[in-house]
């Protein structure tokens, strides 16, 4: 049982940094570079990662990190592994809060500009822009918080255990 609670910590930990370090990935280049582009380049490129990043891959971490961390809070829940029960429902929270904030502003926005249609059909690309940049953005900077919090969570419970 206690080799079982390592692996899944370990792989909860492992999940959420992944996620983590993609949200901080777009906050601290992806962004940030495209913010210089034009904006059919904008538009069309972040139609296509939109597309790119639904992928198994990405969904096996996405919601495997959710689901690892949930799991290793459950099987912390006897008495040797109270020590660590903080840290690990603050990760299932700040992880919980990252896809509320993807769910409800992101993937909107995604969709939103996806729907604009082809960037060389949109009429007004700099308003599409303008209505999909800034939330995103903020918002994305908003899970990156708590995503990296959540992984800072898992991390300090690693140590400990």
């Amino acid at each position: 049982m206690e080799l079982l609670r390592k692996v899944v910590l370990v792989a909860a930990t492992m999940s959420t940094g992944l996620i983590a370090g993609l949200f901080y990935a777009y906050a601290c280049s992806v962004m940030p570079g495209l913010n210089k582009a034009t904006d059919r380049t904008l538009v069309d490129t972040m139609q296509r990662i939109n597309v790119a990043i639904l992928n198994g891959w990405f969904a096996l971490c996405f919601a495997g990190a959710l689901v690892m961390t949930a799991l290793t809070a459950i099987l912390h829940l006897h008495q040797e592994g109270r020590a660590l029960l903080p840290w690990l429902v603050a990760a299932v929270v700040l992880y919980a809060a990252t896809l509320v904030i993807t769910f409800a502003v992101n993937i909107p926005l995604n969709n939103a500009l996806d729907a604009a249609g082809k960037p060389g059909d949109i009429a007004d690309l700099a308003a599409v822009r303008e209505a999909f940049e800034a939330r995103w953005v903020r918002w994305n900077l908003a899970r990156t918080l708590t995503s990296v919090a959540a992984f800072g969570s898992l991390v300090w419970a690693v140590i400990v255990s």
